[in-house]
Order: structure tokens, then C-alpha cells, then sequence
């Protein structure tokens, strides 16, 4: 079950909240993704362990590790690393234009960042979804000060 809740946003991407106008598109609703939990490595590689694999916790744990260690390698390399179903992974650069192409160099370059291409099984899970809307974070936090700041609760006393 994702959970979601809905937010009003700008109806043009990138426009800052004091610029947003009826020129700029006005705003428009939109769902937010409420994710339920953050499973650490070890809660997710012992959740790999538990469907019915004959590989243990550890066996697995060295494996991601080692594809960790050679994705991170292969892509300093400069190559695309296919991974199958999962997809494939590549760096794209993050750089400071020049005036010419004379004075473009590697100083130039600010940032390597890893770009994960999805596989077909990745690339829309919207068709096996199934969607609840649930308050957002500030809502959620709004209502627990409220409770903490009232002595009785109406339908608690």
C-alpha cells in the first residue's frame, strides 16, 4: 500500500512559491508519496534472506556489497553498467558553463552524478499500486501539537 496525501503546488515545476501567479500557471493539487518505513541494509538484506533463498544474511550481504564496490568502479571507469531487470546505471556530469569551448575544462566539472535508467519491471509500478491518502507530514505534526497542547480532548475526557 503506498500512502499518499495531497499538496498544492505550483502548476509549472520550478516556480518559486512568491512568483507563482496567474501568469506562472496558479497552483494545482498533487499527490505526495508518505513513505511507511526506511528499512536499513540490514533489515533489507535480512528481508532478502527471509523469502525463501538458500543463501544466509551474510552470503547476501557480501554479495550487494562486492556489486556495490564494482558498480562504483565500472562507473568511474566511465561505463554504463547493466544490471537486467533492475536496469541500468551511468553518470551524468554536473558542470559550470564557459564562454568557449577553449576555456571548458575538467575544472569546469562540479559533480559526477549516478543516473539509474529502471528496467521494465521498474520503470511504472502504477498498474500494481494501490493507493491510500493519508495526512501530510505537516499536518500530522500540526495534529500532535495540537493533542500536546490541550489539557482534555474532546470524546477522551
Amino acid at each position: 500500500m503506498i500512502n499518499y496525501s495531497i499538496c498544492i503546488m505550483s502548476a509549472k515545476p520550478g516556480t518559486k512559491k512568491a512568483d507563482i501567479s496567474a501568469e506562472t500557471g496558479g497552483t494545482k493539487a498533487y499527490g505526495s508519496a508518505q513513505a511507511n518505513a526506511k528499512l536499513t541494509y540490514d533489515q533489507f538484506v535480512q528481508h532478502m534472506a527471509d523469502h525463501n533463498t538458500p543463501f544466509s544474511k551474510g552470503t547476501i550481504s557480501g554479495v550487494i556489497t562486492d556489486m556495490i564496490r564494482c558498480l562504483r568502479e565500472q562507473l568511474l571507469a566511465g561505463n554504463i553498467v547493466s544490471l537486467g531487470e533492475l536496469g541500468s546505471f551511468r553518470v551524468e556530469l554536473g558542470c559550470e558553463g564557459a564562454e568557449t569551448t577553449e576555456e571548458f575544462g575538467a575544472g569546469n566539472i562540479k559533480a559526477v552524478n549516478v543516473c539509474w535508467n529502471p528496467g521494465k519491471n521498474f520503470r511504472n509500478l502504477r498498474d500494481e499500486a494501490q493507493f491510500q491518502l493519508v495526512p501530510s507530514r505537516k499536518m500530522q505534526g500540526d495534529a500532535i501539537e495540537v493533542i500536546k497542547n490541550t489539557d482534555t480532548i474532546q470524546g477522551l475526557e
